[in-house]
C-alpha cells in the first residue's frame, strides 16, 4: 500500500513537472496566435435562423468541435459539464456563450433531471445534442421525454440506447438485417469460456464500458486452460456484469461517426482505427457507409451513432461494435462549414457530408510526443514525425486558441493535483476525452 501510494506521487508530480517544462511554450503559441487574431479580425458568424444549441460532455474534444461548429454557423452554444469536470479548459472557448456544471447522472439521476430542465429553460435551448460518456449516454435517453416537452432532443430513445450499447443485441438486430457481423455468445461465468468447443479464435469483451479491460484483446483460447483460468479470473465476469465472447476477424479495423435523422444519414466519416484510438485521418469506405446507411434507415434513427468495423481480406466487413453516441472521428470537420445544417436541418441530402479533401488528419499532441519519447525503432519515430508534421492538433485552434491552453496548464494539472492529494495513481491520461483513466474510474 506504502509503495503504490509512493509511486502515485512519483507519477502525478512527475508528470506536472513535465506540464510545467512545456508551459512556457504552449503559452507562445497561444499568444502569438493572439496577436495574429488582432491583426487579421474575421467577420461575426451569422445566420437568418440561429438557435440556442445545448451540448453536454464538455469536458470531451468532441464537444469543443461541436461548439466550434455551431458558433460557426451563427448559433448561440450552451455547453455543460458534470461536477468533476467543472475545470474543463474548453469552458474558455470563443464558441461557448455560457457554461454549466451539473450533477452527476449516475449518482442522482433525478437531480441531473432537474438541472437539465432548469438550463433548457432559462437559455430557451432549441436543441439538445449529448456528446456523452458510455455511461452517459444512457442517462441523456433517461432524461429525454422530459426535455422534449420543451426543445428538440437529439439523442435516441431510451430503448435504442439499450439495443445499441448491447453488444450481443446489436449483433443479433445486424443479423436479422441481413448485415454481417462476427459469431457473438454471452458469457455470464468463465466456466463458459473454459468448457467452449473453440472451432476458431475468439475474444471477450464487456458489455457494459469498461474503460481499462476494454484494451485487452486476448485472443481464446490460450495454450493451456490453466493459463486461460488464470487470465479469466482477472476479468469481472457475472450474471450482473455480463461479457461477450466475440469471433476473432483478422483485417483491417475501422472506426466511423454518423449524424442521422428520420433514418437519413446527413453526416459520415470513416478512419483507420487501433485500440487506443486518437489519430483520425478520412477514409472513403464505400461498403461501410452502405452498412451504415442500411442500419440507421431500417431503425430510422435520430441522433448520432459510431461504429467499430473489421474488414477481411476478401473486402467483406463486419460490424464488431456500435456506440449510440458521438464519436471524436468528429473531429475531422473541423474546417467544414455544413455541420450546423447536418445536425439542424429537416431537408433530405443527396450525400451526407463528409470531412473536406482540404481537412487534414486529426491528433492530440501529447499523446504523440509521448508516443516519440517512447519509439522503439527510428521509423516508428520518423512516423510519428510525419503525423504531427502532416495533421491537426484536434483542440488547437488558431482563431480560439484559449482552449488549447487550458486544457493542458489547467484542466489535466487539476486533475493530477486532485489524484496527487488523494495519493491515487492512473493508468494513463486522455486529453482526447479529457480525463485521467483509473481503475474503477468513470
Amino acid at each position: 500500500m506504502i509503495q503504490s501510494r509512493i509511486l502515485a506521487t512519483l507519477q502525478n508530480l512527475g508528470t506536472l513537472a513535465l506540464l510545467a517544462i512545456a508551459f512556457p511554450f504552449n503559452l507562445a503559441i497561444v499568444l502569438s496566435t493572439f496577436l495574429r487574431n488582432l491583426l487579421t479580425p474575421t467577420a461575426s458568424p451569422k445566420t437568418t435562423a440561429p438557435k440556442n444549441i445545448l451540448i453536454t460532455g464538455g469536458k470531451m474534444t468532441k464537444a469543443l468541435q461541436l461548439a466550434r461548429s455551431f458558433h460557426a454557423a451563427g448559433h448561440r452554444v450552451v455547453l455543460i459539464e458534470t461536477e468533476k469536470y467543472w475545470l474543463t479548459g474548453h469552458q474558455f472557448s470563443k464558441a461557448v456563450d455560457k457554461f454549466y456544471i451539473v450533477p452527476t447522472p449516475k449518482t442522482d439521476p433525478d437531480a441531473f433531471t432537474q438541472a437539465l430542465l432548469e438550463i433548457v429553460q432559462k437559455e430557451h435551448i432549441n436543441i439538445v445534442i449529448p456528446v456523452t460518456s458510455p455511461i452517459e449516454s444512457y442517462y441523456c435517453s433517461y432524461v429525454k421525454p422530459i426535455l422534449s416537452q420543451h426543445c428538440e432532443v437529439f439523442h435516441f430513445d431510451l430503448d435504442v440506447t439499450k439495443l445499441l450499447d448491447d453488444k450481443f443485441a446489436l449483433s443479433e438486430k445486424a443479423r436479422s438485417l441481413g448485415l454481417t457481423t462476427p459469431k457473438t455468445s454471452i458469457i455470464t461465468d468463465i466456466q463458459q469460456v473454459l468448457d467452449f468447443d473453440f472451432d476458431r479464435q475468439y475474444i471477450l469483451k464487456s458489455i457494459a464500458y469498461d474503460s481499462v479491460h476494454r484494451l485487452d484483446m486476448t485472443k481464446y483460447p490460450l495454450h493451456s486452460k490453466e493459463a486461460m483460468k488464470a487470465h479469466l479470473s482477472s476479468l469481472p465476469i457475472s450474471k450482473k456484469n455480463p461479457w461477450i465472447m466475440q469471433e476473432f476477424i483478422a483485417g483491417q479495423e475501422y472506426c466511423t461517426h454518423s449524424t442521422v435523422r428520420n433514418g437519413e444519414m446527413k453526416l459520415h466519416c470513416c478512419s483507420k482505427s487501433s485500440a487506443f484510438q486518437v489519430n483520425y485521418e478520412q477514409i472513403d469506405h464505400p461498403a461501410i457507409q452502405e452498412w451504415v446507411t442500411k442500419f440507421v434507415k431500417a431503425l430510422n434513427l435520430t441522433g448520432q451513432i459510431s461504429f467499430d468495423f473489421i474488414e477481411r481480406e476478401d473486402g467483406t466487413v463486419y460490424a464488431i461494435e456500435c456506440n449510440p453516441r458521438t464519436h471524436s472521428a468528429i473531429t475531422m470537420f473541423y474546417n467544414h462549414p455544413n455541420v450546423a445544417d447536418a445536425y439542424l436541418s429537416q431537408n433530405p441530402f443527396l450525400e451526407p457530408i463528409q470531412p473536406l479533401p482540404t481537412s487534414k488528419p486529426t491528433y492530440w499532441i501529447y499523446h504523440e510526443i509521448w508516443r516519440l519519447i517512447t519509439a522503439r525503432s527510428l521509423p516508428q519515430f520518423r512516423e510519428r514525425l510525419q503525423i504531427i508534421r502532416d495533421g491537426k492538433d484536434a483542440i488547437l485552434q488558431i482563431n480560439d486558441p484559449l482552449p488549447f491552453l487550458m486544457v493542458h496548464h489547467w484542466h489535466i494539472p487539476l486533475l493530477l493535483l486532485q489524484n496527487l492529494r488523494k495519493l491515487k495513481g492512473w493508468i494513463r491520461i486522455d486529453f482526447n476525452i479529457g480525463k485521467l483513466v483509473e481503475l474503477g474510474g468513470d
